[in-house]
């Protein structure tokens, strides 16, 4: 018999999901600083997701989680990622606007609801972020991006996905018209601050830090 998680429980194993290693591992403290909890409360939650079976956990051990763990947090990621994906391509939403209406959606039950979204998406492989959409058996599409801080000058590249898909981030890329899948080439990379002087296919040229460079991920071509 399946058990359903509460949204609390739901939002502890996506955070787990985003924070795992290749070994499916987390530390506590890691986990606690994501969601803003102290080591106690995050504690007191990994023990009922151990209950449940979705964590195994043993004191001042690393956090794993399950098989059937992963498979619940990526189900939800799956939700929060088709609902950003549809409120974008469909209703007109900026990437900057979708997190907050997708954090309250994806814990919806209907397994229908979100199906139907795929179905009008076309089973989109990636988010308006450029992250990629856990498949319905939690699988994800590999990547191999880079950041754009790795390129070298004289070299092009396409904008694939971000690293940070705060709102403070996406508004600030508004502000300089950066999107995906736009054709940077590197004209400068300075010496000192690794800041780059970068010249975008939609005729923009812009003059990014290194923090702003490594947030943004490309294929170089």
């Amino acid at each position: 018999m399946n058990q359903k998680a509460s949204t609390t429980e739901e939002n502890y194993l996506k955070a787990l999901y985003s924070l795992s290693d290749e070994n499916r591992e987390v530390s506590i403290s890691s986990l606690s600083q994501a969601l803003g909890v102290s080591n106690p409360t995050a504690n007191s939650m990994v023990k009922r997701l151990s209950e449940k079976k979705w964590v195994e956990y043993k004191k001042y051990k690393p956090i794993r989680i399950t098989e059937q763990g992963y498979k619940l947090a990526a189900s939800i990621i799956r939700k929060h990622r088709l609902t950003e994906m549809y409120l974008v391509e469909k209703m007109g939403f900026g990437w900057e606007e979708v997190h907050e209406i997708a954090e309250q959606l994806e814990h919806l039950r209907s397994e229908a609801f979100f199906k139907k979204m795929d179905e009008i998406l076309g089973s989109p492989l990636t988010d308006p972020h450029g992250s990629p959409i856990p498949d319905k058996n939690g699988e994800v599409m590999k990547s191999n991006h880079t950041q754009l801080s790795r390129v070298r000058k004289g070299q092009k590249a396409v904008l694939k996905a971000l690293n940070d898909s705060s709102k403070e981030f996406l508004e600030f890329l508004n502000s300089k018209s950066i999107e995906l899948n736009l054709i940077i080439e590197v004209l400068e990379v300075e010496t000192f601050d690794k800041s780059m002087r970068l010249s975008f296919s939609n005729g923009e040229t812009h003059l990014l830090s290194n923090e702003v460079t490594k947030r943004l991920l490309v294929n170089i071509i």
